[in-house]
This record gives C-alpha cells, sequence and structure tokens, in this order.
C-alpha cells in the first residue's frame, strides 16, 4: 500500500487501533501498522459473517479513517486503493444484507414515517421505557459506553449529505446541523454534551474508547451511518435515516432523561436527553417538512431510497435492541467486556 507521492505521511493522533476479532479484521489492523495487506484479505472479507464481530469491526475500522484516524496509523491510508477495495467488498454485502432485511418495508415516505409518528401504546420492547422504569445505574453506564462511538461525532455522519442537497433541503439540513454542532458554540456542541453526560456516569470520555468492548449490533448501527453518508449514490438513504433518528429521538430522550434523574446519574447526563427533548421535537418537523420534502421536490426519484434508509434504520436499532434486552434479561453485560465499576 503507497500514499500518492505528494503527500506528506503523518501518523493520525486519533484514537488507539482497535483489537481485532478475526482473521479479515487481524489482516486490516496489521496493514494500519505498516505491514501488508495479504492477499487472502478479499477471502476473508467475502466469507466473514454480516452481522459477525470481525466484519462489522473491519468496517468500523475502516470508516474512523475518514473521521479521526488511529494514533500512529498514517493518514494517508485513509485513501489506500487495496483498503477501499476491500471496503467495497464488505459494503456491498452489508449494503445487500440491508436490503433483503427490509425488503417488505414500506417503499414510500408516508408509509415509511408513518408509523413513527404515533408512539406505541406497547412500550414494553422499548429500551428507553425499561431504562426509564426498571433500569439501574449498571444498566446507565453500559448504555451510554455504547452509544458514545456514536453520540461522541454525533451530527458528522449525517454532515456528509449537505453537498448533495440543494435548495430548501440543503438550508434546513445546515440549520438543523447548526443546532447540532452547538449553534457556534463549543461548550454547546452535542458531542461535547455527551462528554459530560459519559463524566458524570463515570465513563471514560475519550473518543473510541469503547470500541473494543462494543458488539456487533453497536457497530452495525454506527455503520450504516458512515455507508449512508460516504456514498452519493445514497444520500436519499442518509436523509431517510437523519429523519427516521429526529423522529424517534424525542420522546426516547425524554424517557431516558427519566431514567437518569432516577438513578441520580447527575446533572449533565440529564441535561444532554433534555436538550435533545426540545431540540429533536423541532428538528422533526424541519427535517421531515424541509430536509424530505424538499429533497423529493428536487429529486422525486428518491423517495424509495429515503423509505429505505428508514427502514435500515429500525432495522439495525432493533437488533442492538434485541441483543442489549438479551443480555440484560440474564442480568449479563451487553458489552462484550463488562465496564469496571
Amino acid at each position: 500500500m503507497t500514499a500518492p507521492a505528494s503527500t506528506t505521511r503523518m501518523p493520525s493522533a486519533g484514537p488507539a487501533l482497535a483489537e481485532g476479532r478475526g482473521p479479515l479484521s487481524h489482516a486490516v489492523m496489521t496493514a494500519l501498522r505498516g505491514g501488508r495487506l495479504p492477499d487472502t484479505a478479499a477471502t476473508y472479507a467475502r466469507e466473514a459473517q454480516v452481522w459477525g464481530e470481525d466484519l462489522q469491526l473491519t468496517l468500523y475500522v475502516l470508516y474512523e479513517l475518514h473521521y479521526r484516524g488511529f494514533e500512529g496509523v498514517d493518514d494517508a491510508l485513509e485513501w489506500d486503493p487495496d483498503l477501499l477495495r476491500l471496503r467495497r467488498i464488505l459494503e456491498d454485502r452489508f449494503l445487500r444484507t440491508l436490503r433483503d432485511g427490509t425488503a417488505d418495508a414500506p417503499a414510500t415516505v408516508s408509509g415509511a414515517f408513518g408509523p413513527l409518528l404515533v408512539e406505541p401504546v406497547d412500550l414494553s420492547g422499548s429500551l428507553s421505557h425499561f431504562l426509564e422504569t426498571d433500569g439501574e445505574l449498571w444498566h446507565l453506564r453500559e448504555y451510554a459506553a455504547l452509544r458514545s462511538l456514536y453520540h461522541l461525532k454525533e451530527a458528522d455522519p449525517h454532515a456528509w449529505v449537505i453537498p448533495r442537497l440543494t435548495g430548501r433541503a440543503k438550508a434546513a439540513m445546515v440549520a438543523i446541523e447548526y443546532d447540532e454542532f452547538g449553534a457556534g458554540h463549543a461548550e454547546r456542541v452535542h458531542a461535547r454534551l455527551f462528554a459530560g453526560l459519559m463524566a458524570d456516569l463515570g465513563l471514560d470520555t475519550t473518543y473510541g474508547r469503547y470500541v473494543n468492548q462494543a458488539p456487533a449490533p453497536l457497530l452495525a448501527t454506527v455503520n450504516l451511518m458512515s455507508l449512508l453518508g460516504l456514498h452519493r449514490a445514497l444520500r436519499g438513504a442518509l436523509v431517510g435515516h437523519f429523519a427516521c433518528v429526529e423522529i424517534t429521538s424525542s420522546p426516547g430522550s425524554r424517557r431516558l432523561a427519566k431514567a437518569m434523574h432516577r438513578c441520580g446519574a447527575g446533572p449533565a447526563a440529564e441535561h444532554f436527553y433534555a436538550e435533545h427533548v426540545e431540540a429533536d421535537a423541532v428538528h422533526e418537523q424541519v427535517v421531515r417538512h424541509e430536509v424530505v420534502g424538499g429533497l423529493l421536490d428536487d429529486e422525486p426519484h428518491l423517495e424509495a431510497d429515503v423509505a429505505f434508509g428508514c427502514a435500515a434504520t429500525v432495522f439495525t436499532e432493533d437488533r442492538l435492541a434485541e441483543h442489549i434486552r438479551t443480555a440484560w434479561a440474564r442480568g449479563a453485560s451487553a458489552l462484550r467486556v463488562p465496564l469496571a465499576d
């Protein structure tokens, strides 16, 4: 693997590189540390289980090269052709599996988003409802550690869609992202607010700190955002993902704010979710009417893609929720390695 001749090769000052979980991820970690990507890497990529630890971790690591990189890893490897070819194999398999898993989902915006606008009467399967009513402090700490892989870069994957939008959709998307990034105030950036939540819960606020403890179902939810964000052809699906997140955020955040208060998690922990109750209630209206509406006014042929983005979000989040519920029902950790007390 070689960088362009004009590129100054500099190691990143990002988080520590993750530990491998199988032949595919081990091969990629070796290459990122300066070794050679073996000829068998493509075979590993085609044979690894799509929802498995090895594939999802590898995809996560390759995507992170486009965010903050990894400590000691050459920044130029972000565009290494061998790694990109390998990533394309993984992306094609992941995307095909997502489309297969959502094949029966509605293909219209009204069909996709309609059910999300009405809160279910039965919340027994909701993680936020469990945390609100029965969750203990250790549940909240695990939940925050898991979600930190996204929330410490909150809104970054969605920002990739901005140059791919025009008119109403672009203006509205920028307005929402401006709010997500603190409206010009560094202390109000949502990622920083989540770091405050983590500190209240006694967690390490270092970016990417909990990747080695994050199971494949969590990595898949983050990988979905990066997959949709990095490909212009999937811009409609990224808007659908963003809309789904904003529509479902406010009710869940209200329950989580109550959970933080009930468990005595701390003021910053409560504030993060309280902030999202109000902000995302406003964002939900803007994203539906202006971002989605504006995009489909400009490119009506993308409606099925928007619906797919919503369906894929629900699909991956449901898989994660099932993983967490199953572990907690046994009194076990939902992480690969439990948190220290």
